[in-house]
C-alpha cells in the first residue's frame, strides 16, 4: 500500500457577502459570486491582498489596481483560503484597542 498525502480542505468565501463558495471547476476571471453577484477575481479575495502593504499587495511586482473589488487581470491572483471571519476578528480587536486608546477617560 502506498502512502497518500493528506489533501488540505480549502474554504473560500466571498469578500462582499461572506458566503462560502464551492468551485466545481477552476474559477475564471469573469466569474461572479452566486450569492450576491460580486466579481470573484478581485484583490480582496486574493491571498496576497494586504491593505497595509505598498500597493495593498504582498507581491512586489504587481501593477497598481484602482478598484480592489472589481475583476482584474492580475496573474498573481490566488483565492485566499480561510474560515469565515478569520481576518475580521483580528481587525475588530485592533479597532477596539485603538478606540479604547482614544476614548475619553472617566473623571474621578
Amino acid at each position: 500500500m502506498s502512502w497518500i498525502p493528506k489533501v488540505e480542505q480549502k474554504k473560500h468565501f466571498c469578500h462582499k457577502c461572506r458566503n462560502e463558495l464551492v468551485f466545481e471547476v477552476k474559477m475564471g476571471r469573469r466569474d461572479n459570486c452566486p450569492h450576491c453577484g460580486a466579481d470573484l477575481h478581485v484583490c480582496k479575495n486574493c491571498e496576497h491582498w494586504d491593505p497595509g502593504a505598498h500597493n495593498q499587495c504582498r507581491e512586489k511586482i504587481t501593477e497598481h489596481v484602482a478598484d480592489r473589488e472589481g475583476a482584474n487581470f492580475c496573474s498573481f491572483f490566488s483565492f485566499k483560503n480561510g474560515d469565515l471571519g478569520e481576518g475580521d476578528d483580528a481587525q475588530l480587536k485592533a479597532k477596539a484597542k485603538l478606540a479604547a486608546l482614544f476614548a475619553p477617560k472617566p473623571k474621578g
